[in-house]
């Protein structure tokens, strides 16, 4: 026991039980398979369509925020799992 694994999840519901954890879910990512770079740009992509939406009662506007944050979990689990493997974080 007390392995710790970062994934990105998505969608889904989770059970924390004294000594379980279980997680169903959408989508399950674990840090090491994540590409930083492509999170990134995806981060982006939705930041700026959802600029460019009408209103925030768009159907649109709600499908590119759950959108912005997948990618911001995505982003916040791949840079604690780098940081954790010893690499200096990214300066922004």
């Amino acid at each position: 026991g007390g392995e710790e694994i970062l994934m990105a999840v998505s969608g889904g519901f989770i059970e924390v039980k004294p000594g379980k954890v279980t997680v169903l879910a959408d989508t399950a990512e674990r840090a090491e398979e994540l590409d930083e770079q492509r999170a990134e740009e995806a981060r982006t992509r939705a930041h700026e369509l959802m600029t460019k939406a009408r209103t925030a009662e768009s159907t649109d506007y709600a499908a590119l925020a759950a959108k912005l944050e997948k990618e911001l979990a995505r982003l916040r689990v791949v840079r604690k799992h780098r940081e954790r493997k010893g690499f200096a974080p990214r300066v922004e």
